[in-house]
Formats: C-alpha cells, sequence, structure tokens
C-alpha cells in the first residue's frame, strides 16, 4: 500500500530554500530534509518565481475540499441504500412470518362421531 504524501508548511519550504542559496549542496540538504532532490529544485523555482505568494497551499486546499465534498456524497448515498435495503429486509421478514403464524393456527376437520369438529 502506498504511503500518504507528507505535507510541508510553507516555513519549512522557505527554509530549505534559503539553505540551498546559501550554498548548501542539493544532495546532502536532501538527505538531511528527507525530500526528493528534484521537490527542493522544484520549491527553489517556485519561491524565485513568486517570492511573496511561494508556497501557498491554495490549490492542495482545494483539492482535499473536493474529495471531502465527494466522499460526503458517497456517505450520503449509501445512508439511503441502506434504509432502503433495511426496509426491503423488514418486509421480507414480516412476509416469511405469515405462513408460519398461518400454521400454527389450528386446523379444523369433521370426526365421524357426534358431527363436531376435531381439533388438532
Amino acid at each position: 500500500m502506498a504511503e500518504a504524501r507528507r505535507k510541508f508548511t510553507r516555513e519549512f519550504k522557505i527554509a530549505a530554500v534559503q539553505r540551498l542559496r546559501a550554498g548548501h549542496s542539493v544532495a546532502r540538504l536532501a538527505r538531511e530534509l528527507e525530500v526528493n532532490p528534484n521537490q527542493l529544485h522544484i520549491w527553489r523555482r517556485q519561491f524565485e518565481e513568486r517570492p511573496n505568494s511561494a508556497f501557498s497551499g491554495e490549490g492542495r486546499r482545494r483539492n482535499e475540499e473536493t474529495t471531502v465534498a465527494q466522499l460526503e456524497q458517497k456517505i450520503g448515498q449509501q445512508a439511503m441504500e441502506i434504509d432502503f435495503l433495511k426496509k426491503c429486509l423488514r418486509q421480507l421478514e414480516e412476509l416469511r412470518a405469515l405462513p408460519a403464524e398461518t400454521a400454527k393456527q389450528p386446523s379444523v376437520a369433521r370426526s365421524s362421531k357426534k358431527g363436531r369438529p376435531a381439533v388438532r
């Protein structure tokens, strides 16, 4: 099973980029931070392109909100299906109970003696 993606704070990313700018090697910093070296290059490029708005996290947050909304919708659908199936099960149980109730009632048969019905 795949591991969940790690999320890094804005401060962590900025600190990593500043260390790269200070002259640390990408390979050594990647090992220290336990981050893929390509990810460090991406963070540096994003920071250089837009230093004030880099690492805002907007894209990730929208994706998570969409996922949560989809999961909530699925839960609602499953709750409706469960209610429907419970109703069907109740109806089946009621139908099965009817023949059992009628079988328990005493049957009436004519006896040859004195014309009275016999109870079995």
